[in-house]
């Protein structure tokens, strides 16, 4: 069991990470990682959202779409669930962290279309019924998977956060500044998780 649970947070922190290996949610990662901050906020929010959503998604999948032959709906199902959850989130923040509400701007309600989000729920649905090292994938197999592929999400943001904010005290060429540097610093950050791919799981 120890062994497995490692096996999975290397998994969906390091080697599968939704952002850096498979390429998902990449708007935020780009939009929102200017400040350290904000990025760290933005981080926390799809973590949430995608620990929820897998958390709703995943038994009613299982035990009412499937069942029921409607499991050809489970995109549109999906992102519906997700887009309330969003919503709820959207307005705690809104009244609880104005700050940090204004930061995130429009990426937030973006995170109802995020595909590191539907990535999330949909892949797991796939690994069903194997799963790591063979071991049966459970509900809460699931959620865990999912809360620690938000936590794998948040890593990339913060790595990303700090590298642009060192870059912005430095020189610059005049055609580099903004995205240009933003996507050479992304690809980098990419190269360097190719490293754990090399883990065997």
């Amino acid at each position: 069991m120890t062994a497995t649970i490692v096996v999975v947070i290397i998994s969906a922190v390091l080697t599968n990470n939704f952002v850096t290996v498979k390429t998902y949610g990449i708007c935020p990662f780009l939009g929102v990682s200017k400040r350290t901050s904000s990025a760290v906020g933005m981080g926390i929010a799809v973590t949430v959202v995608m620990f929820l959503a897998t958390a709703v998604t995943w038994p009613l999948y299982m035990y009412v779409m499937k069942p029921l032959n409607f499991d050809f709906l489970e995109i549109i199902v999906f992102i519906f669930i997700i887009a309330v959850l969003v919503q709820m989130l959207e307005k705690i923040l809104q009244k609880m962290s104005p700050s940090l509400y204004n930061a995130m701007g429009i990426y937030l309600p973006l995170i109802t279309t995020n595909c590191a989000v539907l990535g999330v729920t949909e892949f797991l649905l796939d690994e069903y019924p194997s799963f790591m090292n063979g071991v049966a994938m459970t509900y809460g197999w699931a959620v865990l998977y999912a809360f620690l592929a938000g936590l794998g999400f948040t890593l990339v943001m913060i790595l990303m956060s700090g590298m642009r904010e060192k870059i912005g005290y430095q020189k610059q060429a005049k055609y580099l500044k903004g995205t240009p540097i933003a996507m050479i610093t992304a690809a980098f950050i990419c190269m360097a998780f190719t490293i754990f791919s090399s883990i065997i799981l």
